[in-house]
């Protein structure tokens, strides 16, 4: 087994979650492995929603009394720090949503409504999560245009030989593709995908739900088109998300919904519309969640998203060589080099749900099922499989015991 160095204090982040102390079942420790749905919160996130709701709680923008203009503050403090951390050019860029589907659903009911007709073609690929598929399923029903899927090779990494064959068609005018694949874990070589894709004069929209929480990402340097992701899978609150374009798009999309804040003047005979990002924010924001999204970036900017993603990859290729020894136990996705911090894998004569049910029983939480990826998982020729992720709070130990449950299972079933 080879050595594994972790790269900072772990016992001292796990001490800042709360969570990460309580009993599972009243009995056992909990053991969360279950990152890539959504991540465990630390209390300086929790405490930042409780004071804004115990001490300065008010609507944003309008109001000129004193809660009003320091809850302003904060949602547009949150926004500056978002910015920052994804190195957009603007905080104009940078657009509150209620997490990655909603973006994805922005952009493809605006820009795409507005672009796309028959004749055109959007690139997907097969490993992609339905909240990248299906909205634009729906939005082709609709204006005619076709959708196409990337293929992948057996090792889960795309076919980029098949991307650039596909490119030929001068048709594409979208390129929609995850960052990090939720399944196979699969880390997709954006910077060439987005450069491929603009060469053939078509623009990118990047699902960054399983990438953002876990390695540095800058968008200029990627120079992505859009890009979406979620806090809650980031260590902030569930509901929030971020939906980055580049200006030049956003100042020519229309609106998707119309209401309060997203207007620069209303007339009975027509409306005009506010600047950016205003204009996509319409009625009340999400205004604790943006708030404590901005506390969880200076949480991970603290640590660093260096030294988080040097970790994960530490845990993630132990587990690989950990499950890699158990008998009748089959993984999917690429190599740890190659792969984020996720280990989805089958177990011979055991379902997934039966798998992660008795691992719960030890205290371990992972998920099972299709993830939202229900393409993906016909092309593998298997109806569902057991996922373990892995956060900064995680351990080599914690590895080991969901090795030693899985055994239990074996046992359970007499395998």
């Amino acid at each position: 087994m080879t050595e594994r160095i972790l790269t900072y204090d772990v016992e001292a982040i796990r001490a800042d979650f709360p969570i990460l102390s309580e009993k599972h079942h009243d009995d056992v420790p909990l053991i969360y492995l279950d990152n890539a749905a959504s991540s465990q919160k630390p209390l300086k996130v929790i405490d930042a929603l409780n004071d804004y709701y115990r001490t300065y709680n008010a609507n944003v923008h309008r109001g000129v009394h004193k809660l009003s203009e320091a809850a302003t503050q904060a949602y547009e403090d949150a926004r500056i720090k978002v910015r920052r951390f994804i190195n957009a050019g603007s905080k104009r860029e940078i657009i509150f949503t209620r997490g990655t589907t909603e973006g994805i659903n922005l952009v493809a009911q605006t820009w795409g409504r507005a672009n796309l007709k028959t004749g055109d073609v959007v690139l997907s690929t097969v490993m992609e999560h339905h909240s990248n598929i299906v909205p634009w399923q729906i939005l082709a029903a609709e204006k005619g245009f076709t959708l196409k899927f990337i293929p992948i090779r057996e090792d889960g990494t795309l076919d980029i030989d098949a991307y650039a064959a596909l490119l030929r068609d001068n048709s594409v005018k979208l390129v929609v593709v995850a960052h990090v694949s939720n399944v196979l874990g699969t880390v997709n070589p954006i910077e060439e995908i987005i450069r491929q894709a603009h060469t053939a004069g078509a623009l990118t929209l990047v699902d960054g739900a399983q990438s953002v929480p876990h390695m540095p990402v800058d968008v200029q340097a990627l120079d992505v088109d859009f890009y979406a992701f979620s806090g809650h899978k980031m260590i902030g609150p569930t509901g929030i998300g971020i939906l980055y374009g580049k200006r030049q798009h956003l100042e020519a999309m229309p609106p998707w919904m119309g209401g309060g804040d997203m207007i620069e003047t209303v007339r009975l005979e027509g409306s005009t519309w506010n600047e950016l990002p205003y204009k996509f924010e319409a009625g009340t924001p999400i205004i604790a969640d943006a708030i404590g999204l901005g506390y969880a970036v200076d949480y991970l900017t603290a640590l660093g998203m260096d030294k988080i993603h040097a970790h994960e990859q530490t845990i993630t290729a132990y587990a690989l060589e950990r499950l890699a020894e158990v008998p009748g136990l089959k993984l999917y996705g690429p190599e740890a080099a190659q792969k984020g911090a996720v280990a989805a894998f089958s177990f011979e004569g055991i379902h997934p749900h039966d798998v992660a049910q008795l691992l719960d029983a030890e205290g371990i939480a992972v998920r099972a099922g299709h993830h939202c990826a229900m393409p993906l998982h016909t092309h593998l020729g298997i109806p569902a499989t057991t996922r373990a992720s892995f956060y900064l709070y995680n351990t080599t130990q914690e590895v080991d015991a969901l090795i030693e449950g899985l055994y239990k299972s074996k046992k359970t079933f007499a395998l």
